[in-house]
């Protein structure tokens, strides 16, 4: 975890509204002193929380000043009720910070179809806004927690012309994780000056190398927000070729940091692993494979129990609808070569694959012999704890 993580500009706070069941914190806020440029990326899914219309609607004006998140309630699923509660959380921060409330945006994560508890958001909102801290990020990423264990926190540092700018990152998930995001909330702030256009154009494929290539359980979210505000206090400016490589380097390094701890702290997590394929007639095709592979529950439960039964690849890849040639497909769990030609290498390199699966983290790299074409996911295992989790997740 990063300590007093800061960033020019913002503030940020988080505390217990009594929404969640545990009664640990559930409510956030960030907050910029100054009009920020915003860009988002929501949920695709066709059933969409309450939340997620009213911030959508809201970043297409390009200009924001704050979040305002709780874990516990999705708010999804809820009718004219549930945008009417959205719209009474951000009215309720606007007014206490003397915002247009058309400036703040809103997030929801947790049980969809339940109304939510908006007379404890409010009651809350005048301790949250009176805790508003320049290092208060941590308390905003524990108040988005759900079924997490850890909050997820990440900051970088980045210098444009002999200046020093900053990116800090807060973001849950733990579940319901496939890519198209998933239930994910991620919110992200830098003090550089970005044209919202630009913003845009940079957040977008930072996602898709990264928040889009990650699965836990094939499941996607309702409620899925990500959501990049920048204020420009740093007085760095990024509008060049030259200016927007760095940013975007540093943009795809965080959003892939916190891709990869999203997985390792997924519900009933222990193994977290690189689906790579390689060799593929396209990449299209490539990402076709790697994503039928890390889907697969019958290769998510091997992986689970450290059986190196690679049968099961092959068998999601020869389903994916992708050009595909078994007698040319060589697999490798890291270094170690298990299939040769669409053959499996034997109970000795079956042996040694299985010493691999001990690892929490390894690799499975899958090369067709095809083409050019490459692509990765970072999936996990399927464990008993998984499904304990979620069997009585609403109880």
């Amino acid at each position: 975890m990063v300590d007093a993580v800061q960033c020019k500009g913002f503030s940020a706070s988080g505390l217990a509204a009594g929404i969640k069941k545990n009664k640990g914190r559930d409510l956030a806020l960030i907050y910029s002193e100054v009009p920020a440029t915003v860009a988002g990326m929501f949920t695709r899914n066709r059933v969409a929380a309450a939340p997620v219309l009213l911030s959508k609607e809201r970043v297409a004006g390009g200009v924001a000043r704050a979040i305002v998140a709780n874990a516990g309630n999705a708010n999804c699923c809820t009718g004219p009720r549930g945008l009417a509660h959205a719209r009474a959380m951000t009215a309720g921060v606007a007014s206490r910070l003397s915002l247009d409330d058309a400036q703040v945006l809103v997030a929801s994560t947790g049980v969809i179809g339940a109304p939510l508890p908006i007379e404890k958001v409010e009651a809350a909102l005048p301790d949250l806004v009176a805790g508003l801290r320049p290092d208060g990020f941590e308390d905003a990423a524990r108040a988005i927690m759900t079924t997490d264990t850890v909050p997820k926190l990440v900051v970088r540092r980045g210098e444009i012309d002999g200046r020093a700018f900053s990116i800090v990152a807060v973001a849950k998930g733990a579940g319901m994780i496939r890519p198209d995001m998933a239930t994910m909330l991620c919110f992200i702030c830098t003090d550089a000056d970005i044209p919202a256009d630009l913003l845009k154009q940079m957040l977008a494929p930072a996602v898709e190398r990264s928040l889009n290539r990650i699965t836990i359980d094939g499941d996607t979210s309702t409620n899925d927000t990500v959501l990049l505000m920048a204020n420009g206090m740093s007085g760095v400016d990024i509008r060049s070729g030259a200016q927007r490589r760095i940013f975007q380097g540093l943009l795809d390094d965080m959003l892939l940091d916190i891709a990869r701890r999203l997985v390792k702290d997924g519900e009933g997590v222990t193994k977290v692993v690189d689906v790579k394929v390689k060799g593929a007639a396209s990449d299209a095709d490539a990402l076709r494979l790697a994503d039928c592979v890390a889907h697969s529950p019958l290769v998510k439960t091997a992986f689970f129990g450290e059986d190196a039964n690679w049968g099961r690849i092959m068998g999601a890849l020869g389903r994916a609808g992708a050009a595909l040639a078994p007698d040319r497909v060589d697999i490798y769990f890291d270094t170690v070569q298990m299939v040769a030609a669409g053959v499996g290498c034997g109970q000795a390199r079956e042996d040694e694959v299985t010493a691999v699966m001990k690892r929490p983290e390894f690799a499975v790299t899958i090369d067709l012999h095809l083409g050019e074409g490459e692509a990765s996911i970072i999936t996990c295992d399927f464990s008993i704890d998984y499904v304990k989790i979620n069997a009585d997740y609403r109880s």
